[in-house]
């Protein structure tokens, strides 16, 4: 079965294009009853350019959002281990060509960032590496994954350790699986198959080594998988229908749809200067957000700190469920004021902090739960429960209980005292009598002293 039929897709975009307000409202309709859309149906709202039917639009997604996700935004940090790289990516700062001095941090380094980011409040991890097989063979990625695990600082420990690293053998995924990886996280880039040759140079240049790595990952025994898009690469018409329709075939072959997909827009960064003519407006990038939440209702959504905080704001109330926060995107770049060059500019440089603020302030619930790792509701499991509505009903009062923790544990006293108010409201909203008690428990035994208590 093939992933991609290019020219089908092409066909699709110029069809779509006949479409009139009368069938984008269809489609809209047809999005509420939360059972995804084809290429087709994607393909036609991606031309919507009227600003009733974008307000439109912005409105089902947010409404899909707040179904299945609730108000939740889950938090996390990424952590860059090593910046070392043998490929040639057009638009990364890691490409091999750039002679800038190359670090990569010793385990004892990797505790000290971990330490760092305990410290700020962080339970949730993205562990980060360019592809070396010298330098960053899969069992320093296996040490490194060890480490966070087993560095605590205080009350602090990190929970779930999500890994972003090339492609590779299922020998190597079993390994990462091994090691108690959360959801592998791996993006395609750009599925415009001349513009993805174009842009790379190494390994990475093998077009079905990048697009089937899911697959192997799935048969090593990691059925939490991530994927997404660099947007501006190519056309955005052409990726998001592309994206959906990857997500739809491992849908189909493996039973179990992607956890998250990503939403990434290419940003410059020291030794790159790609310049192609495919910019992601703000506006464009916004209605990416939403078509996506409506294709793939049940699949949390991922914004880094690559979108300023205005940015950001507006993706949280269309269908972002997940969101990286004061992060550095450099080996090392935690605590240092100085330090080597960043994969990529970060355009939100607010501590964790001030953003778990100003997400209780929109009246969101910032999250650092990890329950459905360990409590097994993972792939199928997973899906099984967000398709059918029901993920919210563990997700809500478990993120509830972890803003608790940060509460007490590390935010400031202007950030607690609005964390509190919206604790008391979120509270009074559950409506089953056992769920509100166990919460109600959970959080006067938090109070006490005790950690990690979920349901």
């Amino acid at each position: 079965m093939e992933i991609l039929f290019e020219q089908k897709i092409d066909d699709i975009l110029v069809d779509a294009k006949k479409f009139d307000a009368e069938n984008i409202l269809n489609i809209l309709q047809k999005a509420l009853l939360k059972h995804g859309l084809d290429m087709e149906e994607v393909a036609v709202l991606l031309n919507i350019e009227d600003d009733d039917l974008l307000q439109k639009l912005f409105e089902m997604a947010g409404k899909i959002k707040q179904e299945i996700y609730g108000n939740r935004i889950v938090l996390f940090a990424p952590l860059y281990a090593s910046d070392y790289c043998v490929n040639n990516c057009r638009y990364c700062a890691f490409h091999a060509d750039n002679k800038s001095i190359r670090t990569k941090l010793t385990l004892t380094e990797i505790k000290e960032q971990v330490c760092i980011l305990e410290a700020m409040g962080h339970k949730r991890l993205l562990l980060e590496l360019g592809e070396d097989p010298t330098n960053n063979p899969i069992d320093y990625v296996v040490d490194a994954i060890r480490t966070i695990y087993d560095t605590k600082n205080g009350k602090g420990e990190i929970r779930r350790v999500n890994v972003n690293i090339a492609a590779t053998t299922v020998d190597n995924y079993k390994k990462l699986k091994d090691a108690g990886i959360g959801t592998y996280q791996l993006f395609q880039e750009t599925y415009h198959r001349p513009t993805y040759e174009k842009l790379h140079q190494g390994p990475k240049a093998d077009y079905d080594r990048q697009i089937t790595a899911h697959e192997r990952a799935y048969e090593a025994g990691i059925d939490d998988y991530g994927m997404g898009v660099l947007f501006g690469l190519y056309d955005y018409k052409y990726e998001v229908v592309s994206l959906i329709a990857h997500a739809k075939y491992l849908e189909n072959k493996l039973g179990v749809g992607p956890h998250t997909i990503s939403v990434p827009r290419f940003n410059q960064a020291v030794t790159v200067n790609l310049k192609n003519g495919y910019a992601v407006s703000d506006k464009d990038f916004l209605k990416i957000i939403a078509i996506i939440r409506l294709a793939v209702p049940y699949t949390g959504m991922i914004i880094s700190t690559r979108e300023n905080s205005k940015i950001r704001r507006q993706a949280f109330h269309i269908g972002i469920s997940q969101a990286s926060a004061g992060s550095k995107t450099s080996p090392g770049g935690y605590g240092k004021e100085s330090v080597g060059p960043e994969q990529f500019s970060v355009h939100d440089h607010r501590s964790l902090d001030e953003i778990i603020s100003d997400i209780c302030a929109l009246d969101y619930v910032p999250s650092f739960c990890t329950a459905c790792y360990r409590s097994s509701r993972t792939g199928e499991n997973f899906m099984s429960l967000a398709k059918e509505f029901e993920i919210h009903k563990f997700c809500q009062p478990n993120a509830i209980a972890t803003l608790q923790e940060y509460l007490i544990d590390y935010a400031s006293d202007e950030t607690r005292k609005i964390g509190d108010k919206l604790i008391q409201k979120e509270i009074d909203k559950i409506s089953n009598f056992e769920t509100k008690k166990i919460l109600i428990h959970n959080l006067e035994e938090t109070k006490k002293g005790k950690r990690d208590l979920f349901i």
